[in-house]
């Protein structure tokens, strides 16, 4: 495998303009770059996409917190970053499985979800071949419409300019370098040019209202970090919130690492929920459901979400519930009650305290309330999508909205716009369930999504060329030569 060759521009007086920079490298800007890459192979240099990404990581990384022994993936392994739409790509997984002398033996296994663990490394193989297109350690913290460039139109929005800053500094610090010339790109330095920007910030972790993350109360996103560092027990206890897959496995793994403390999971819900992962309900995972629910009427999206809502939402694999279950009466059994399920309760309030943290676990039923002293209370209480308008500064107001106050997003995952602004912006996943349905922040269609994207942008390329030819022909013919424009054409 081989990462596209890096453009750059004709000296030091204008900037590079790329075709792309991505913001946010996880999964999804990466199988962007891989199918960028592809296309990239197919044509010649002056016909390459120019694409850069920036990530606020150190390196390449994807939920570390929740990579735990022996956790299987929830979707099948060819729903990889490619597959679907390039069967024959050698990105798959199955080339990953070839290349690392494991395929006879995964084969042997006769599953289609690998653990959590070895995706993640399949990842990391893939992204290793975009280390030169990418930022790490950076933070985009505004984006914002390049003015006065030569050769752009100064009456519309044709180019976008990315400041950017370390990741983990807090200030925005000024950019005092000269424009992104030849050579890497320095974090904190220039902005980052280009005709489109892609939004791949992927969920932030969320907890409710009131509670805040400290040294005793955690999100499951922190998980491994956590309980690596923690070397000794006051109380030998966790509390551990919510009903969904990620609660389940934050359970189970507490249970089975510390073996002297007890586990108390709470949820409203009477009992875990399993996931409806059957065939048809799985058809709402589908590229073609994609197109189907884009065009439904908003009455119908809303319907479809709520009906479906149980293939992904607050539900739990059913070998996990039964394998919990299982625990819960042996230890009956056993006289030693380690996991403890409080349904229909909730935690009512939570203090850090010294040496760990104290939950109040109040009875739906009857409002009967138990103190419960703790070494941690874990929150698996989802993700939330960041609203990508947060970057956009000014050019918020070129966006246009529904009814209801949200973005509107074309088919081809670009924000919808006024005239003005010609640069393209493009949301990966987070934020766009409203118009593109479930799997918008999940990994199945990742790899059609992808091409997508980048069909879109090679079509924008093209009447940007279009645009540009006639531009230049009507300033040929007022007698003036075309100014030198930095921009590949």
């Amino acid at each position: 495998m081989s990462a596209p060759h890096t453009h750059t521009g004709s000296g030091d007086r204008f900037p590079v303009v790329r075709d792309l920079v991505g913001i946010g490298f996880g999964p999804a800007n990466l199988a962007l770059a891989i199918a960028v890459a592809e296309h990239n192979a197919r044509r010649s240099a002056d016909e390459a996409v120019l694409a850069a990404f920036v990530e606020r990581q150190e390196a390449f990384c994807w939920h570390p917190g929740m990579l735990l022994d022996g956790a299987t993936m929830q979707v099948s392994f060819l729903k990889d970053l490619v597959t679907l739409r390039n069967p024959a790509s050698p990105y798959s997984f199955l080339q990953y499985l070839q290349e690392h002398g494991r395929l006879p033996d995964f084969i042997n296994q006769k599953t289609f979800f690998p653990t959590r663990v070895e995706f993640h490394d399949y990842f990391r193989w893939c992204a290793e071949d975009f280390a030169a297109q990418v930022s790490y350690g950076t933070d985009a913290t505004r984006v914002a419409a390049a003015r006065d460039l030569p050769g752009t139109d100064p009456d519309a929005l044709e180019v976008l300019e990315v400041h950017h800053r370390p990741a983990g500094t807090d200030t925005a610090g000024t950019d005092t370098a000269g424009p992104d010339t030849a050579g890497p790109d320095t974090a904190g330095g220039a902005p980052l040019y280009a005709h489109n920007l892609v939004l791949g910030t992927g969920l932030l972790p969320r907890v409710p209202e009131g509670v805040s993350r400290g040294e005793h109360i955690w999100h499951t996103s922190e998980l491994l970090h956590r309980t690596r560092s923690l070397t000794s027990l006051t109380h030998r206890r966790f509390v551990v919130v919510g009903a969904g897959q990620s609660a389940a496995e934050a359970a189970e793994h507490l249970h089975r690492t510390f073996p002297e403390a007890e586990v108390c999971a709470v949820f409203a819900r009477y009992g875990y929920s399993p996931a409806d992962d059957s065939p048809f309900a799985n058809r709402i995972f589908d590229p073609a459901a994609v197109d189907d629910f884009y065009a439904a009427p908003e009455e119908v999206k809303d319907k479809l979400l709520g009906y479906h809502a149980n293939t992904n939402y607050s539900v739990v694999d059913g070998d996990l519930i039964t394998q919990l279950y299982r625990t819960v009466y042996q230890e009956k059994v056993s006289g030693t009650e380690r996991l403890r399920i409080l349904n229909t309760s909730e935690v009512a309030d939570v203090r850090e305290e010294a040496g760990g943290v104290r939950a109040t676990v109040r009875s739906l039923i009857d409002g009967t309330a138990a103190e419960l002293h703790c070494d941690a209370v874990v929150y698996a209480t989802g993700y939330g999508a960041p609203d990508p308008r947060d970057l956009l500064g000014d050019l918020v107001e070129e966006c246009l909205t529904d009814g209801r106050g949200r973005l509107r997003i074309g088919r081809d995952h670009r924000v919808l716009t006024t005239p003005r602004l010609r640069a393209g912006i493009y949301l990966q996943g987070a934020g766009t369930e409203h118009t593109h349905g479930l799997t918008s922040s999940l990994l199945s269609t990742l790899a059609v999504r992808s091409g997508e994207i980048c069909d879109s942008l090679l079509l924008s390329g093209a009447e940007r060329a279009v645009r540009t030819g006639r531009d230049r022909l009507a300033a040929a013919a007022a007698g003036a030569a075309p100014r030198p424009s930095g921009i590949r054409s």
